[in-house]
């Protein structure tokens, strides 16, 4: 019951420090430099994020055993990386021409991207309640509503 506690306060923090992060919208990138600053710090939360998922969905999928250590420590990871990320979409980078796979409505829809965010930090926490189960159904449904918001995000705001 502790776990549960102090996972519920963490998800409830983080989704109030989410909202506040996001009541106004991303100002502006001041220069090219500052641009490609911002979006080598949002490409290295995706990265990391993408390798602490890639192990669960091999799990979640059959292709590896399942291994409650990684489970527990990437649903932890994905959970802080989900709170690094409206700190990094802090910063406009549309009016420059950058290399990157995201959507231009990102910073129209600032509100509705970070309702994404906090779903991924709901769902990570989630993850980490139940990571110490044996039963691998209970593992693959809760690395599949990780994988959703993952998933839902790349859907709206990810070009392909």
């Amino acid at each position: 019951m502790k776990r549960l506690s102090q996972t519920m306060i963490a998800t409830a923090v983080a989704m109030t420090m989410t909202m506040a992060t996001f009541t106004a919208s991303a100002a502006p990138a001041k220069s090219k430099k500052h641009a490609d600053h911002a979006l080598k710090m949002r490409k290295a939360v995706f990265s990391l994020l993408g390798s602490n998922m890639g192990p669960l969905g091999g799990m979640a999928k059959g292709k590896i055993p399942f291994d409650a250590q990684v489970v527990e420590t990437n649903a932890k990871r994905i959970s802080q990386l989900s709170l690094m990320m409206s700190d990094y979409m802090k910063t406009d980078t549309s009016k420059f021409k950058l290399k990157t796979d995201a959507l231009e409505k990102i910073w129209a829809e600032n509100m509705k991207f970070e309702k994404k965010i906090e779903a991924l930090t709901i769902a990570s926490n989630a993850l980490s309640q139940v990571a110490g189960s044996t039963d691998e159904k209970i593992l693959r449904k809760a690395i599949g509503a990780v994988g959703k918001t993952c998933g839902g995000c790349h859907d709206d705001y990810k070009s392909d």
